[in-house]
């Protein structure tokens, strides 16, 4: 067995499988685990991301659940942490909660007494780019990209060095990209000085991945790294590793194809259009039918039942921001983004039973309910679909009835992938 290098902890689903990606690209061999494993690591492997559901959670209980997969993955060897969130920056926001990320980065610090780490969500290959601190998403900043309408962690503030420090009890500074553009020595001469003021988390600029790559060997002997999947690019070399083929080799795929979604962001609604207008299957679930007592996910499920051997089917629950507000308005945000989850996960688990064995499922959170209903405990780590998102492979308890049954899944964030990527996932797959 090889020896585990990187150690991941990710606060969502679709962001682990998202940073497992571009390590796969990159050249390691990684396994996806869904929660804190209860046993030791039993494969072949150089990185393992554990994937928790923490992004939008109490960060009291982020801080628990980040703390316990940091133990496990130091019981499994692993020399280098890497703390995973979204190249949105975004984690739970109300009242005097002022977001997950700070107050995780600390405990990990603590644990690990870690002087200094850095952050930094820059993702150029999706267009997540950071520019004197400031992130943008395209062509805008962050707050004006569509995520300050965000129906769960609205992003108001594109400057990272103030959205940080207002969770951290430690000082936070800036790696600016004229310090980037010198190379590791400039950025690592950069780090002293930051530490020598008192600094102990630095934002980092990065508008291309050279700026990443750059980036990559400064970290080599820092305990912990944080930021969202864009780093990982530079970081398998510092291990003497570098892109292969076989890192990203998958069993061969059959069986009936689907798409669940229950993304609101707007990649998600025009993916969801595409894939209407080039003639799909599609059916919308009405959350307020939900809130009604029908069983949405049944009447889901038959409506599939005779269409899904025929072609890819897609049920979703994306709606326009107003149509999202409004149902929040009625039931509550929680309320309303669990019920659509927990419905969507049900026609997930249902769909395998009728022998899907190749699902796209969109959203973040939505990620999280669709693998647990699955009863998927580890993934193995694909092809890249669209930057951000590969295809993976895992044994999932709903297909039990078959001896030694996989199913092939693809965990799409949100804002990821083009407006054909719903199509594009099966042709990639085949």
């Amino acid at each position: 067995m090889g020896k585990l290098v990187l150690g991941c902890i990710a606060d969502d689903f679709t962001g682990a499988t998202d940073l497992a990606n571009n390590l796969v690209r990159a050249g390691m061999r990684v396994v996806q685990a869904i929660g804190v494993p209860a046993t030791p690591l039993d494969a072949d492997v150089d990185a393992v991301v554990v994937a928790l559901k923490s992004r939008t959670i109490a960060p009291a209980e982020a801080i628990a659940q980040s703390l316990d997969a940091l133990r496990w993955l130091q019981a499994q060897g692993a020399r280098q942490i890497y703390f995973k969130y979204c190249s949105t920056f975004d984690s739970t926001f109300t009242g005097e909660v002022r977001g997950n990320i700070g107050p995780v980065t600390e405990a990990l610090m603590d644990a690990l007494q870690c002087d200094f780490t850095i952050a930094t969500p820059a993702f150029p290959d999706n267009k997540r780019t950071v520019f004197k601190g400031y992130l943008f998403a395209g062509d805008v900043l962050l707050n004006e990209s569509g995520m300050q309408n965000h129906p769960l962690t609205p992003m108001t503030d594109a400057n990272l060095v103030r959205v940080l420090q207002a969770q951290c009890t430690r000082k936070v500074g800036l790696i600016d990209h004229t310090v980037v553009a010198r190379g590791d020595a400039a950025i690592s001469e950069r780090i002293a000085q930051l530490k020598s003021e008192g600094i102990s988390i630095a934002i980092v600029d990065a508008v291309s991945n050279d700026d990443l790559l750059r980036l990559g060997p400064a970290l080599a002997k820092m305990p912990l790294v944080t930021a969202g999947s864009g780093v990982a690019i530079g970081l398998p070399a510092n291990f003497g590793l570098s892109p292969s083929s076989q890192a990203s080799a998958l069993p061969a795929a059959s069986g009936l194809r689907a798409v669940v979604s229950g993304s609101c962001s707007l990649a998600t609604n025009r993916q969801v259009l595409d894939f209407i207008q080039r003639g799909g299957a599609a059916l919308a679930i009405d959350p307020l039918r939900i809130a009604a007592g029908v069983d949405v996910a049944a009447e889901a499920l038959a409506w599939a039942a005779p269409l899904v051997g025929k072609q890819p089917v897609l049920v979703y629950s994306t709606a326009e921001a107003g149509a999202v507000k409004s149902v929040q308005g009625r039931l509550g945000v929680e309320e309303a983004g669990a019920m659509v989850e927990r419905a969507i996960a049900a026609i997930a688990r249902g769909l395998v039973d009728q022998g899907v064995r190749q699902l796209v499922v969109a959203g973040g959170e939505t990620s999280g309910a669709c693998v647990q209903a699955l009863g998927i405990a580890q993934m193995q780590i694909g092809p890249q679909i669209d930057p951000g998102v590969p295809w993976c492979h895992a044994r999932a308890e709903a297909a039990k009835a078959e001896q030694g049954a996989g199913v092939h899944i693809a965990l799409k964030s949100g804002n990821f992938g083009g407006d054909d990527f719903f199509t594009k996932a099966f042709t990639v797959l085949a």
